[in-house]
């Protein structure tokens, strides 16, 4: 198995802690797309970041750039740097600190590395500058990251590729990384860029750079630049291969050799500004590829089986992530050519009537897609393939194929296809078709196994997707029974302010009998009788409208509590203790609705401490979850806990056991009023206590997680 598994990259690659991209270089790249990155969007930016801050006032105060002996503060360092000096810095110094905290960077000369992808990145710039490209600094970060895949497979796979890592960048190092890691580099950087998910083509400029000139004649300009970019800095001996570059990014030898005198001297001046030392970097020799011993067959198609099982199982959790159906086939398509190495890929599904495919729209230039339709009853190998529901593998030439067949054969540009049934419960729902060249196809057919489950992956959730495009019509027909439940939910709820009048009323009279004011008190019952009215309102929103509201959430546990604080429900027996950051905790999220989730759960933990005890509500801060910023809102008590038949059945409106009036449905509504805010819950229980975690979105619901400190608050 050890073995096994040092053979299994993909699967490493996905799971390996990769590090994202920095959100000064997002929020740049952004700008940059739109064509409006003036001096004071960039200023702005940079100012958020400390460390970027620091480069720009390095830079802007050395002698190159300042004359006086009086040190400059950021606004004039952006005004004498000028904005394409500034996006350089800040392009390059993102990819730095970025890619230099790979696992194993730290014990490989990377010298050599860097000043490739430097060379790289100043001539793709003075290309699109020839080209006139309007986003040059685009293909100043697709140059500088054309090669970052080497570093994804060397942080992976540090035993296997520590001695290619340093080998010549060519045709040869790529079969090799084939052969050995079934992945290249190419490949490896392509598909670490679209983890970033960039409306850019910076990922198939990686993905692009070692491609023959002839299969680049009709590709974006940007992956044609870099092409020749790499090289012009790495294989300057190719004298044809760069003329028919050349030829087809519009340059002329004289352009050339501009483009190259200029780029020593820019490469070693950014190398100076941002304080990498390439000393040494030309001593370092670049070997041959090198492949090690083939492994044993057995053991190597055991390995591919393991490796397919773990693809599929991260493909399933890949689509179950995605929201809609548009974004679902977009999906399946993407992941589709990066996993077979497919040229292009469509789906083609089958209408309702189940008498025909017809082709769907995944991306861009894909729109003519939308009108183009095989008929299930004409013939042809696709047809073919749904109707038996199975795979067929077809090519254009040698085969006689119907104009169907011709058109999609010229809409995925390719020699060859695979048509790949989508197959859920014994009904075909389409086909996937993937283009690739001709010679490839022998290296799929071998693969089939994992086609094939790929295939009932990609069915299996567009089973459920279209099953959920139905679901609306569903609705009308249980309209009467959401009003039920929706009738018992209110009663519910509307117990927790009752109780809270009632009790209230009870100290009135008593203050009133003393003759002590009552305009806490007062103020404290219109809040609750307006809840009342507002919970019963909503019994006739059966579809709640969305709220995007900013709420203080110190502020609702503050509310809470003074709720509580003053009639007898909470004995002196039970002990609260709130733990809340010292700084202000703002979520995305109504405040009625978290004050309904809190009175719910301390009403329980007062319940479960009939022989007295400790509630605790505590602030933990932010979580970043998948990509998505949470404040961690936690309500335990020290009580019996819960047993296993209570947990196992937690947050379904089950009957509760308790006396009175209370139906069980408190926890429900709970994790219903939860997912309502777009928040998560989740409850551990034992003999010591029982805990509920709420996730909470963010204000501003960004990836960067806040750290601050708590404190503890008055017990009550």
């Amino acid at each position: 198995m050890h073995q096994q598994s040092d053979h299994d990259i993909r699967n490493r690659l996905l799971i390996a802690r990769l590090p994202a991209m920095p959100q000064i270089l997002i929020k740049l790249i952004e700008h940059l797309q739109a064509d409006d990155a003036g001096m004071p969007e960039l200023a702005a930016l940079i100012a958020k970041d400390a460390a970027m801050t620091s480069k720009i006032l390095t830079v802007a105060n050395s002698s190159a750039y300042h004359r006086n002996p009086r040190t400059v503060g950021l606004e004039q360092s952006l005004v004498s740097l000028g904005t394409d000096m500034i996006k350089t810095l800040v392009i390059s110094e993102s990819v730095f600190q970025t890619f230099n905290s790979f696992p194993h960077s730290g014990s490989t000369d990377l010298r050599g590395f860097w000043k490739g992808s430097l060379t790289t990145a100043v001539i793709a710039r003075d290309i699109a500058k020839q080209m006139e490209y309007p986003h040059v600094e685009e293909a100043y970060l697709a140059g500088l990251l054309h090669n970052v895949g080497r570093l994804a497979l060397l942080a992976t796979a540090p035993k296997e590729y520590a001695f290619n890592f340093t080998a010549r960048d060519d045709e040869d190092l790529c079969a090799v990384e084939q052969r050995t890691l079934q992945i290249t580099h190419s490949e490896a950087g392509a598909w670490l860029i679209e983890r970033w998910n960039l409306d850019s083509f910076l990922a198939d400029s990686v993905l692009y750079h070692h491609e023959p000139i002839t299969r680049l004649e009709a590709a974006h300009p940007l992956i044609r630049m870099v092409r020749l970019a790499h090289l012009l800095c790495c294989h300057d001996d190719q004298e044809q291969a760069i003329a028919e570059s050349a030829r087809l990014c519009n340059l002329d030898s004289a352009q050339l050799e501009l483009i190259i005198k200029n780029a020593a001297r820019q490469v070693e001046k950014s190398a100076n500004y941002l304080g990498i030392d390439l000393t040494g970097a030309d001593d370092i020799v670049a070997p041959a590829a090198y492949a090690p011993p083939l492994v044993d067959p057995v053991q190597q198609r055991l390995s591919e089986e393991v490796r397919n099982i773990m693809l599929v199982s991260e493909m399933g959790q890949t689509f179950a992530r995605q929201h809609g159906e548009a974004g679902l086939l977009e999906a399946i398509t993407r992941s589709a050519r990066i996993l077979f190495d497919f040229e292009n890929a469509v789906l083609l599904l089958e209408n309702p009537t189940g008498h025909a495919l017809h082709g769907m729209a995944t991306g861009e230039g894909q729109q003519r897609l939308a009108e183009f339709v095989i008929p299930l009853n004409k013939g042809g190998p696709v047809a073919q393939s749904a109707l038996e529901r199975k795979l067929a593998y077809v090519k254009r030439e040698g085969q006689v194929l119907n104009v169907s067949e011709e058109q999609l054969f010229r809409i995925l540009g390719s020699e060859s296809m695979v048509c790949l049934p989508l197959v859920a419960n014994q009904r075909c729902l389409g086909v996937l078709i993937g283009g690739l060249p001709a010679w490839q196809m022998p290296h799929v057919q071998k693969r089939e196994r994992f086609l094939q489950s790929f295939g009932t992956q990609a069915a299996a959730s567009l089973e459920t997707a279209i099953s959920e495009r139905g679901h609306a019509k569903r609705q009308i027909a249980h309209v009467a029974e959401e009003y039920r439940e929706a009738s018992r939910r209110v009663v519910h709820e509307v117990n927790n302010p009752l109780s809270i009048i009632k009790n209230y009323l009870s100290v009135l009279d008593g203050k009133l009998a003393k003759r002590e004011p009552v305009v806490g008190e007062m103020s404290i019952l219109n809040e609750e009788i307006d809840r009342v009215g507002q919970l019963i309102n909503g019994l006739a929103d059966l579809q709640p409208t969305e709220t995007a509201r900013t709420t203080d959430v110190g502020k609702v546990v503050d509310d809470v509590l003074r709720l509580f604080r003053a009639t007898e429900f909470v004995p002196a027996s039970v002990q609260i203790v709130v733990r809340m950051q010292e700084e202000p905790a703002e979520i995305d999220g109504d405040a009625d609705l978290l004050k309904q989730i809190l009175v719910n759960l301390i009403k329980n933990a007062v319940e479960a401490l009939a022989d007295g005890g400790k509630i605790e509500i505590s602030n933990r801060g932010h979580v970043n979850r998948e990509r998505k910023l949470y404040l961690e809102l936690v309500v335990s008590d020290t009580g019996p806990g819960l047993s296993a038949d209570v947990l196992a059945n937690l947050f379904s409106p089950v009957r509760s056991s308790k006396e009175g009036a209370n139906h069980g449905l408190g926890l429900s509504i709970v994790h219903s009023l939860v997912k309502k805010m777009q928040g998560l819950i989740t409850c551990r229980s034992g003999k010591t206590g029982t805990t509920f975690e709420i996730l909470l979105p963010a204000k501003g619901s960004t990836s960067q997680v806040a750290s601050v400190p708590s404190r503890v608050m008055d017990s009550v």
